[in-house]
């Protein structure tokens, strides 16, 4: 009976164990709830700290190609130039897959909630690990 139970014991563990998300995945989730979190505030500048702060961001929308953390923000403010055209943010992730140690995958959907009318689209982002944070280098939205 009791190596019945000791059984039993191991193989819920070994499921709940293969269940459990990644730690990549869960700081990857955490970041990007945390720019939610920001959005939803009309916070672009802590929106902007999941994205790599360098030149060499690249943000892939519909006007084209930005280069750079502070284009990216100043095209996000002209976009975006109060809360009630930010609105309410929303992303549904769909495929996290991990590339390397250093690189990471995202698919997923955005929507924004707002009163003059909702927007949504589709995004695959590139995570780099830079000093033991993920962060965005490459962003298409669309």
């Amino acid at each position: 009976m009791k190596k019945n139970i000791i059984l039993f014991l191991c193989l819920l563990i070994a499921i709940t164990n293969s269940y459990a998300q990644p730690k990549y995945e869960q700081k990857i989730r955490k970041l990007m709830a945390a720019q939610e979190e920001a959005w939803n505030k009309g916070d672009l500048e802590s929106f902007m700290l999941g994205y790599m702060q360098s030149d060499s961001l690249v943000f892939i929308g519909k006007s084209g190609v930005t280069y750079g953390w502070q284009n990216t923000l100043n095209n996000y403010r002209k976009g975006y130039p109060d809360t009630a055209t930010m609105g309410k943010l929303k992303f549904r992730l769909i495929e996290i897959k991990k590339l390397s140690g250093k690189y990471c995958h995202i698919i997923g959907h955005w929507h924004l909630t707002r009163s003059k009318g909702d927007l949504q689209g589709h995004f695959t982002l590139l995570f780099r690990k830079i000093k033991g944070r993920w962060l965005i280098v490459k962003d298409h939205s669309s």
